[in-house]
């Protein structure tokens, strides 16, 4: 009896399942068209290794449409680059209990500034497609990324040259909780 209790608890779940798989696979109804979007997509995402962002910029101009995908992607990622950043040392900063906890925080966010201001240029264009539309525009497709690691490696560097960051800095456990929140990505 208890078998087939659970049998039927478990069979809506199996339909659920499977229910989800099929409308994945049905066809895009004629009265629409899908859009095919040039370096985007899941192999541009952010992941354990690299930030990555992408844009599109448009002008009748192409080094103009070049350079506002560019300047949107770049606007993106450092954005990413930001909001991980304050994650890992928030968490950072709790987890160490450090003395002197707001100066601390107030230099890290300075260092944060610095670091993303500093390793944008080091950014790296992993995509980049470049159209003409039927009005005479240039519509550049851009992709970028930029290495964690390198990264980590930077506010390493930095902190080291802070003395009052480095009375109570543990880089080792300051990488774990980089790696934690980018896992998280």
């Amino acid at each position: 009896m208890k078998k087939y209790i659970l049998a039927l608890g478990i069979l809506p779940l199996l339909f659920a399942c499977s229910g989800s798989k099929k409308a994945a696979k049905q066809p895009i109804p004629e009265t629409e068209v899908e859009v095919v979007i040039p370096c985007s997509g899941p192999d541009f995402f952010t992941n354990k290794k690299y930030f990555r962002a992408n844009s599109i910029g448009e002008s009748l101009d192409q080094v103009v449409s070049k350079k506002k995908a560019l300047s949107n992607a770049r606007a993106d990622l450092a954005a990413s680059v930001k909001i991980l950043i304050e994650s890992v040392v928030d968490n950072y900063v709790k987890s160490s209990e450090l003395n002197n906890l707001e100066q601390v925080e107030e230099r890290f966010e300075g260092l944060n500034r610095e670091v993303i201001k500093q390793e944008l240029v080091g950014i790296k264009t992993i995509c980049e497609k470049l159209t003409k539309t039927t009005e005479g525009k240039f519509k550049t497709y851009i992709a970028i990324e930029l290495s964690a690691q390198k990264l980590v490696d930077k506010f390493h560097e930095r902190i080291m040259k802070d003395d009052l960051l480095m009375i109570d800095y543990d880089y080792e456990k300051f990488k774990d909780t980089f790696e934690k929140e980018m896992g998280k990505l």
